[in-house]
């Protein structure tokens, strides 16, 4: 199966999303289709086997609408081979672009049709004369007829077109009834003056289409705002790299790197592709991957990520990763599917929409009929019905959920949150239980020195000579001795016949002592006492931490306890959570003694100790069979199965594995802290759709019986609907606000 998104145009309500779904569906070989009426885009899963990307395209073009990517092609054919490949390198189809350009048409055709329904509407409800008769009428009659005709069929000929199309497939949406309305506001007129009736509604059906059409300009720019996210997110990319070429370093586009190549990157620039450092040192803004402003140090053999900002050393990279392989890459595909992707609710509001239209058709007729039967009076029955017709329309119906998911997704793209999809904003609201995997999750997954204990002596001393012997250990308890040393900028002792003990320690001579490190057992077989530091040994192991003991010949000179640390956030993390009433576990392969002092240091009380990777999924399952609603919080390599079976699983990336497959929650950096913030946006995401929702079927519902009652005029009718479609895209937008705050 291939995976495909392409863009649409045409679209002015959800049932337009609707009808290309259900048309991309019947075709033989499409296996899943999602429209996004606020985006204006397809995202199609289908057998390439039994169709083409050409066929999809087409079957949208059949059902009234156009591709955009189509027409690019199409042009591309009959360009010169120089043009098609200048083409190529400016990257074809722009989504802003075309964004831009659809707003900017809308702004032209609201101001051009306001210039002329304006002079009309003053002129039929004052009732203005000019005193100069043209056949049976006066001029003013002839001037709103002229006018209110451009008007309706030359500005607003995109209603009439698309009420043809969808009616040529016996279906119905937004432009059927403003196409109605107007029309029949227009014919009314023009044989109530060759009748010679003094009610005429030129003005009425040209100031609806104007209303309207300047509430596509609204709309256009709020979802031009609304969709901003992504766009922003490829402008932080660099647009060129310095490669070193045949020993020469030049400028080239950023598309024409190649892995493996050297980058030199100098202070203040920004890092073009994902890449290793091979030289230098630099601090490292890397806030707009991860959302956290603090400058992160890099030096040799540390990975740096393509859109980051060196700050202030010179450095050169040696590219891993290029193109669509990078960070930043991923990081905007997974954006791109979530704002893609429908939530259930989104879905059931498509349906509404899509039976809405013929429904409100025929509420139009029946109040045309009921209100002639009862006065007689064939206009008095006509108003009405356009009113039902124009105010029914179900715009905002269609961009409640997805503008709230664009915003809320992009927003969270923006502090280092990946939502993957609309579906998982729902699941977070009923999240009541969230379980941290310890090592790596809570704690920073690496042994770290914690305290050191001299007992003769110096701890910088004790802290030198345990250094200068571990330097050839490649153990990681070993590691974290030595970087503890390099921290302090502590200059290491030679020593001589290194010696390494599997599983007890190490031991060397510096000058012409022995000096022996490792445990106490390692110590009792050599024959030396560790009492003299039993009291300090048996305190930090009561803390869970591993105690390393030091002995100069016979003696013991001193411990030294390594522990895998805890995040700096964890702990305000845990509190935060608590306050929002979620219950937090802590998950752990470690003994039950180890688990309980690391949980009672960050505040968990429920743990669940000495579990195998294989087995943390059952305790997820075993926890929702008790009715919690479980998010699962791992660094997504070995707690794959368990964020699969959390109703919520949140992976912590680290970069080098950004995009996991198995956690619908993705957060770019590894701190605990960024869990709540993706709970909350996500929370806030869904409570915004919800009332965008209410509003829109709120509207509709208290409007329908005003306009079948008559106490709603078309023209106040045609206002509200669309500034019922700006006031929920306005709602979205104020996701943003909320966050940033």
């Amino acid at each position: 199966m291939k995976q495909t998104n392409f863009h649409i145009k045409g679209m002015h309500c959800a049932s337009c999303s609707l009808r290309n779904e259900r048309s991309l569906l019947k075709l033989d070989g499409v296996r899943t289709a999602t429209v996004n009426y606020a985006m204006r885009t397809a995202a199609v899963e289908y057998d390439e086997n039994k169709l083409s990307e050409h066929d999809l395209h087409q079957a949208v073009v059949k059902t009234g609408y156009s591709v955009p990517e189509m027409e690019e092609k199409k042009e591309m054919k009959h360009e010169q081979p120089m043009d098609h490949m200048s083409h190529m390198n400016h990257g074809g189809y722009s989504a802003s672009a075309d964004s831009l350009q659809e707003q900017k048409e809308a702004k032209v055709k609201a101001i051009i049709a306001l210039i002329f329904a304006v002079p009309a509407l003053i002129l039929g409800m004052f009732g203005i004369t000019f005193g100069i008769p043209i056949g049976n009428h006066d001029l003013s009659i002839i001037i709103q007829a002229i006018f209110s005709t451009f008007v309706i069929l030359v500005m607003g000929w995109d209603f009439h077109r698309g009420m043809v199309m969808t009616a040529r497939h016996f279906s119905a949406n937004m432009d059927t009834l403003i196409s109605i309305g107007t029309l029949a506001a227009l014919v009314f007129s023009f044989w109530a003056m060759i009748v010679g009736r003094t009610e005429l509604y030129f003005e009425t059906g040209a100031i609806i289409a104007a209303l309207i059409l300047l509430g596509r300009y609204f709309e256009a720019r709020s979802r031009g705002q609304a969709s901003q996210a992504i766009e922003k997110l490829l402008e932080l990319g660099a647009k060129t790299a310095r490669v070193v070429r045949g020993k020469k370093e030049v400028d080239i586009p950023i598309d024409q790197v190649v892995v493996g190549e050297i980058i030199i990157v100098r202070p203040g620039e920004k890092i073009p592709v994902d890449g290793n450092v091979v030289k230098g040192e630099s601090s490292i803004d890397e806030s707009m991957l991860t959302g956290e402003s603090m400058p992160v140090e890099k030096k040799k053999n540390d990975d740096v990520f393509g859109a980051t900002i060196n700050m202030n050393g010179s450095l050169e990279i040696r590219a891993t990763k290029v193109g669509s392989e990078t960070v930043l890459a991923q990081i905007v595909k997974v954006v791109q599917e979530a704002q893609t992707k429908k939530a259930p609710i989104q879905r059931l509001a498509d349906q509404i929409s899509s039976i809405f239209v013929p429904i409100v058709i025929v509420l139009a007729i029946v109040t045309a009929i009921i209100w002639y039967v009862i006065t007689g009076n064939f206009e008095r029955s006509f108003v009405p019905a356009v009113a039902v017709l124009v105010i029914a329309c179900p715009c905002a119906l269609g961009l409640a959920t997805p503008t709230a998911i664009m915003v809320g997704t992009g927003i969270g793209a923006k502090k280092g949150i990946l939502i993957k999809s609309g579906e998982v904003l729902e699941r977070s609201r009923k999240i009541d239980t969230v379980i941290f995997d310890k090592t790596g999750t809570l704690t920073e997954g690496k042994p770290k020195v914690t305290n050191i204990v001299a007992l003769k002596g110096k701890e910088n001393d004790l802290l030198k000579i345990a250094a200068s012997v571990e330097k050839l250990s490649e153990h990681p308890l070993a590691q974290a001795i030595v970087q503890e040393a390099l921290a302090k900028k502590i200059a290491l002792t030679k020593i001589t016949a290194f010696k390494s003990i599997t599983g007890k320690g190490v031991s060397a001579k510096m000058g012409t002592a022995v000096i022996r490190i490792g445990n106490l057992r390692m110590l009792k077989e050599n024959g030396i006492s560790s009492k003299p530091a039993q009291e300090h040994v048996d305190e930090l192991e009561e803390q869970a931490k591993t105690v390393i003991a030091v002995a100069k010949n016979k003696e013991v000179i001193g411990i030294i306890a390594i522990a895998d640390t805890l995040k700096v956030d964890a702990k305000e993390a845990v509190e935060k959570l608590l306050a929002i009433g979620i219950d937090t576990w802590m998950i752990t392969g470690d003994n039950k003694k180890t688990a309980q002092a690391i949980a009672a240091q960050v505040g968990i009380k429920n743990i669940l100790a000495e579990v195998l990777p294989q087995d943390k999924s059952s305790k997820v399952e075993e926890l929702q069979k008790q009715g919690k609603s479980v998010a699962f919080v791992g660094d997504g390599i070995n707690d794959a199965p368990a964020l699969v079976q959390a109703d919520v699983g949140i992976a912590m990336g680290t970069g080098t594995d950004i995009a996991i497959e198995s956690g619908s929650i993705v957060l770019v950096k590894g701190s605990p802290l960024k869990v709540v913030e993706a709970i909350e946006l996500a929370r806030l995401t869904l409570k915004t759709i919800k009332q965008n929702l209410f509003w829109a079927f709120f509207y509709n519902a208290a409007a329908l019986p005003l306009a079948a009652l008559g106490l709603l005029s078309p023209m106040i009718a045609a206002g509200a609907m669309a500034f019922s479609s700006v006031s929920v895209v306005g709602n979205s937008l104020r996701i943003r606000r909320k966050i940033d705050k």
